[in-house]
C-alpha cells in the first residue's frame, strides 16, 4: 500500500485532526482568510471616489418580490459582521497603512 505523503513529513495514516494539521502547516482557518479578502475588498471600495460606479451599488436595493425562506445576507451585512469580527471600523479605511495591519 502506498502512502499519500504531506508536506513536512505529515502522512495521511497519522490521522491528524484539522486544527493540528493547521497549527503544524501554519495555516489559518478559511473563515478568517476569506474575511481578509472581503476586508480587502472593502476596503478598496471604501477608497474609492464617491461618484465611482461600484462604491454607488455598494448600498443598492434590488426591488421586486424575494423567493420564498429565509432571505440571503446582503455585502453590507456580511462586511459588517466581518468588521466586528476584527474589530475595525469603516473609517479606518482610509488610512491605506493601517487598514492593512
Amino acid at each position: 500500500m502506498r502512502m499519500i505523503r504531506w508536506t513536512r513529513g505529515i502522512k495521511v495514516i497519522d490521522r491528524f485532526t484539522c486544527s493540528k494539521l493547521r497549527e503544524r502547516l501554519g495555516l489559518d482557518y478559511i473563515i478568517t482568510v476569506v474575511q481578509q479578502y472581503r476586508l480587502r475588498w472593502c476596503g478598496h471600495v471604501l477608497r474609492k471616489d464617491e461618484n465611482d460606479w461600484v462604491k454607488k451599488y455598494m448600498d443598492y436595493e434590488v426591488e421586486g418580490v424575494r423567493p420564498r425562506g429565509r432571505p440571503k445576507k446582503s455585502w453590507s451585512e456580511v462586511t459588517e459582521k466581518d468588521f466586528l469580527t476584527q474589530q475595525i471600523c469603516k473609517e479606518d479605511a482610509s488610512d491605506h497603512r493601517k487598514w492593512e495591519s
